[in-house]
C-alpha cells in the first residue's frame, strides 16, 4: 500500500467538501427519460434502495446521491426494484463506476417483521404504506441481482442493514448465527457507519482507474481477503486460544501494539455453535469501536480451500460541523420524486417538518444499534445551518403552517456535547459516556441547545416547535434551565420519554440510568409546567422481555406503573437486532458488558413466546385482554393478593365459575 493505512495519523480525514460547484438535477433520475432530459447517456453511479426515493436529507440514498452529485458524478436511483428478476436492475443501464446497494433507512427484516416474527401489515417507506415492496435481506438480494444484470460490475453495499451485519451475527428471524453480509452478497466492499468520506474517496479512486480489489485502506470499509492477509508491516493479535484450552485455562491474550495491528475475532464456524465464544467475539468487537483508538478486525469465514477472511478497517472519523453543514445544505428537493404523484408515504409525512441537528449517541443503550452504526461521538451542525434549513422548510415544503415537529436526532438533548479532553476521548474504551454514571469529563452543557431553541422560535413564520426525539433525562436534570425551556415552549401536552424499566437489574443490562433519574426529571418537568401555566404529562416507554428481566421484575414494573397512574397504550417487546449487546445477551445467555471468562456472568432471558407475551401483558396490566394470562401467572408466583377489586389489586377476580381468590390485602 502506498496510501496511508487506516490506523495512521492523517488517514481517513480527507474533507468531503467539493473543490467546485456543480449544477444539480431537480431530482436524481429514476428513468432513462429523466437521464436523457439531463443530457446523460450513462450514470457514473447507480444507487439501489428499498425505500421510495424522497429527496430529503433524512433519507440515506438522497443524502448519498446529492453528495456524490456535488462532487461531479452522474448519479441515478433505482427505488424498490422488482427483485424477482434482473430486469429492473437494468433500468438505467450499467453504471460507469459502481452500484451502491442498501435496503433503505431500515434493516429489511425489522421493516418486515414484528418482535413476534409476524409479518407487518404496512411499510412506512413505501407509497401508500403498501407492504412487500422489498425482499427479506434486501442488501443480499439486490447485490446479487445487480451482478446478474451486469456481470463483473462493481458492487458497494452500505447503510444500516449492511452496517449491522458486517461480521458474523445472530439473526433473530432465523434464530441462528449468520455469516457476514459480505460473504452472502458477494459485494466488492462494504462501507459501514456514516460513510461520506469513504464514499467520496472510493469514487475518486475508481474514477482514477484503481481496481476495487486494491482499495484496502478506507476507514469504515470492510472487504473479504485471502486467509491470513496482512498489509505490509502489520501484525495480528489473537485474543483467543484454542477452544479446548479456553475451557481449561480461560482467555489468554497475546500481547501486541495498537498501531499497525489487527484483532482476530473468533471465526464464524467457532461462534455459530458456541454461545460463550459468540459473547467473547461481541465484547471484542464493541471494545474496538472508538475511531480514535480502534484497531482493525478480521474474522475467518469457511474452512479449507474455500475459506476467506472478512477484514474491517477502523470506524470512520466523525464529520466536522462545516462538513455536516455542507451535507445537510445540499440542494434537496425536500419532497418525494414526482413519479409517486400524490401518494401518501408515511415516513415522509413524519419528518417533512422536522430538522436533524446532530448524529451519534454516547448513551450506548445495549438494545439500540445507533452506536454500532453512527458511533458515540456527537456530530453537530452549526446553528446557522439549522436556521437556514428551517427557512428552507418555510419556503419550500408543501403544507408548512408554522409548526416544526422536531429539532433533534438520535437523542433530543446531546447537541454539541463532547468529551472535555480530545486526547482522553481518543483513548477511551468505555462502552458509554453516561453509564454506570455520567463521566466527569463529559461536557453536559445545554446552553448551545437552549440558544438554538430560542433562535429557531425567532425565525419568521415559525409559530411552534415541538421536540419529537427521545430525551436523555439523566442529562437534562443537570440543566434546570433546559427543562424550563422545554416545558414552557416545546411540549404540546405530552412528552415522550423512555425509562424502559423500573428495576435496577434490567436497567443495568440496558445501560440505562436508574429510575431515580426519572423521578428527578419528572419533578422538575412538573414544576416548570406549572410555572408556565400548562398541564403537561410524561408518556413513558418501556421494553418487555429484555434480557435480564425476570417475571418478578416485570411484576414490580407493573406495580410501579399502577402506583404512578401510567397506562401504556403501546409497548415494545424486545427485538434482538444484529450486533447489539442485548442481542448477544439474548442469544448467548452471557453478559458481554463484563469480561468473558470460562465462568462468565449469565443473563436470564425470556425467549419462549408465552413468557414474552406475559412480560408484555405486565406492561398493559390494565387491558382486560391480558387479565387471564396475568391471573394465571400471579397464582403461580404466589401473589394472589394482587388479584381482586381493592386498590392494591393488579387485576380483578376471574369470572369463571368456582374460581376463588383469597381476600386481597388492603
Amino acid at each position: 500500500m502506498t496510501a496511508l493505512l487506516p490506523t495512521e495519523e492523517g488517514a481517513g480525514v480527507s474533507s468531503i467538501l467539493p473543490s467546485k460547484a456543480v449544477s444539480p438535477a431537480p431530482f436524481l433520475p429514476m428513468s432513462r427519460a429523466e437521464m436523457e432530459a439531463l443530457g446523460w447517456t450513462a450514470c457514473d453511479i447507480i444507487l439501489i434502495t428499498g425505500d421510495a426515493y424522497i429527496d430529503h436529507p433524512s433519507f440515506g440514498m438522497a443524502l448519498v446521491g446529492r453528495l456524490l452529485e456535488a462532487h461531479g458524478w452522474k448519479v441515478g436511483i433505482i427505488s424498490q426494484p422488482d427483485w424477482h428478476s434482473a430486469d429492473a436492475f437494468r433500468a438505467l443501464g450499467r453504471p460507469r463506476l459502481y452500484f451502491g446497494v442498501t435496503s433503505g433507512n431500515m434493516d429489511s427484516m425489522v421493516n418486515h417483521y414484528t418482535s413476534e416474527r409476524k409479518i407487518r401489515s404496512d411499510d412506512a417507506y413505501t407509497p401508500e404504506a403498501v407492504p412487500g415492496k422489498r425482499p427479506d435481506r434486501a442488501v443480499t438480494v439486490y447485490a446479487q441481482r445487480a451482478r446478474e444484470a451486469f456481470p463483473g460490475v462493481t458492487v458497494v453495499i452500505g447503510s444500516i442493514e449492511a452496517s449491522l451485519r458486517r461480521v458474523a451475527h445472530y439473526d433473530y428471524w432465523s434464530d441462528k448465527v449468520r455469516r457476514s453480509v459480505l460473504a452472502d452478497s458477494k459485494a466488492d466492499i462494504l462501507l459501514f457507519g456514516n460513510a461520506e468520506r469513504a464514499l467520496i474517496d472510493l469514487a475518486r479512486r475508481l474514477d482514477a482507474g484503481e481496481n476495487i480489489a486494491d482499495i484496502r485502506n478506507l476507514r469504515g470499509a470492510a472487504f473479504m481477503t485471502r486467509p491470513g492477509w496482512l498489509p505490509e508491516g502489520w501484525s495480528e493479535i489473537d485474543p483467543t486460544v484454542s477452544l479446548s484450552r479456553e475451557r481449561e485455562r480461560g482467555w489468554v491474550p497475546r500481547r501486541g501494539g495498537r498501531g499497525r495491528s489487527v484483532i482476530r475475532l473468533p471465526s464464524y464456524e467457532q461462534i455459530k455453535d458456541d454461545p460463550l465464544l459468540y459473547a467473547h467475539a461481541s465484547r471484542l468487537f464493541h471494545l474496538e469501536s472508538n475511531p480514535g483508538n480502534a484497531r482493525a478486525l478480521t474474522q475467518r469465514h469457511g474452512e479449507g480451500p474455500g475459506a476467506r477472511d472478512v477484514w474491517l478497517n477502523p470506524p470512520p472519523l466523525p464529520l466536522a460541523s462545516a462538513e455536516m453543514d455542507f451535507v445537510y445544505g445540499l440542494p434537496y428537493a425536500r419532497r418525494p420524486h414526482p413519479a409517486y404523484g400524490n401518494a401518501h408515504i408515511p415516513a415522509w409525512e413524519m419528518i417533512r417538518f422536522s430538522v436533524n441537528i446532530m448524529r451519534g449517541c454516547f448513551g450506548g443503550c445495549t438494545f439500540c444499534s445507533i452506536t454500532e452504526h453512527e458511533g458515540r461521538i456527537i456530530q453537530s451542525r452549526s446553528q446557522a445551518s439549522i436556521l437556514r434549513e428551517i427557512s428552507d422548510i418555510r419556503e419550500r415544503t408543501p403544507g408548512f403552517k408554522g409548526h416544526l415537529t422536531d429539532l433533534g436526532g438520535p437523542t433530543a438533548n446531546m447537541y454539541r456535547m463532547a468529551c472535555k479532553d480530545k486526547k482522553i476521548e481518543a483513548a477511551c474504551r468505555r462502552l458509554s459516556c453516561v453509564w454506570p454514571t455520567i463521566c466527569d469529563r463529559l461536557d453536559t452543557d445545554h446552553a448551545p441547545l437552549i440558544d438554538l431553541y430560542r433562535a429557531a422560535r425567532a425565525v419568521p413564520g415559525v409559530k411552534r416547535i415541538t421536540i419529537g426525539s427521545g430525551l436523555r433525562y439523566d442529562l437534562a436534570v443537570r440543566s434546570p434551565e433546559y427543562i424550563a425551556e422545554l416545558a414552557t415552549h416545546h411540549v404540546s401536552g405530552l412528552l415522550k420519554i423512555a425509562p424502559e424499566h423500573s428495576e435496577p437489574g434490567p436497567l443495568a443490562l440496558m445501560m440505562k440510568p436508574t429510575i431515580d433519574a426519572l423521578d428527578a426529571f419528572a419533578a422538575l418537568f412538573e414544576r416548570e409546567s406549572r410555572k408556565a401555566g400548562k398541564k403537561q404529562h410524561l408518556v413513558p416507554y418501556f421494553i418487555a422481555a429484555h434480557p435480564g428481566a425476570t417475571d418478578e421484575d416485570m411484576l414490580r414494573l407493573a406495580l410501579w406503573l399502577k402506583a404512578r397512574g401510567f397506562r401504556p397504550d403501546q409497548v415494545q417487546t424486545f427485538l434482538p437486532t444484529p450486533l447489539a449487546l442485548a442481542t448477544t445477551m439474548y442469544h448467548s445467555g452471557f453478559n458481554p458488558l463484563h469480561k468473558i471468562s470460562p465462568a462468565p456472568e449469565t443473563v436470564a432471558t425470556a425467549r419462549g413466546e408465552r413468557q414474552r407475551r406475559l412480560h408484555k401483558a405486565f406492561l398493559r396490566w390494565h387491558d382486560p385482554a391480558n387479565w387471564p394470562l396475568l391471573r394465571e401467572a400471579l397464582i403461580k408466583m404466589g401473589r394472589c393478593d394482587l388479584i381482586g377489586n381493592g386498590p392494591r389489586a393488579l387485576v380483578p377476580p376471574g369470572a369463571r365459575a368456582g374460581f376463588k381468590h383469597p381476600v386481597p390485602h388492603r
